[in-house]
């Protein structure tokens, strides 16, 4: 606890506060959204782990790392508009229904792991959900609140990108 002390025309006035204590927080987050487009088409955008730039929002380029292009063991770079980057690891897969990604490098998390799966709804929709669970590197509890709204908002952004592009 700091106090300090202010005098306002001869008058002492205590100011309590509380640092604010940095340390690590865990989390998840779930984004939804229903597309109008078959199953097959959706997969097939999803499952393309390097067409990210097409629909993730400001993605740059997206490379593989790794000789396996898709399903467990495909590594993946991620280079942002900011050109910061992200090196992400499959390692879950069922074809035409989810995989599971871990960051390794490039974020202010020290685990990352997160799940993209699709269902068929009625109405020839598609569901697409986004979730994933994070554990932060030391950040106060305000900076990993903040991190996690912008996380959010990216997912929501980039699942409505989804969304347009393919209900073309």
């Amino acid at each position: 606890m700091v106090v300090q002390k202010f005098k306002i025309h001869g008058i002492s006035i205590k100011d309590v506060t509380k640092l604010e204590k940095k340390s690590f927080h865990t989390g998840t987050l779930k984004k939804t959204i229903r597309i109008r487009a078959s199953k097959a088409k959706v997969w097939r955008k999803i499952s393309n782990i390097i067409g990210l730039p097409t629909w993730v929002v400001d993605v740059k380029k997206t490379v593989h790392l790794s000789k396996k292009k898709k399903a467990v063991g495909a590594v993946r770079r991620i280079t942002f508009e900011d050109g910061s980057e992200i090196e992400e690891h499959i390692i879950e897969w069922k074809d035409g229904e989810y995989f599971t990604y871990i960051a390794t490098e490039g974020l202010p998390l020290r685990a990352y792991v997160a799940t993209i799966s699709i269902k068929t709804r009625p109405k020839r929709m598609v569901e697409v959900t986004w979730k994933s669970y994070l554990s932060s590197k030391k950040m106060s509890e305000k900076e990993f609140i903040d991190f996690l709204a912008f996380m959010g908002t990216f997912y929501e952004a980039s699942l409505e990108n989804l969304r347009v592009l393919l209900e073309e």
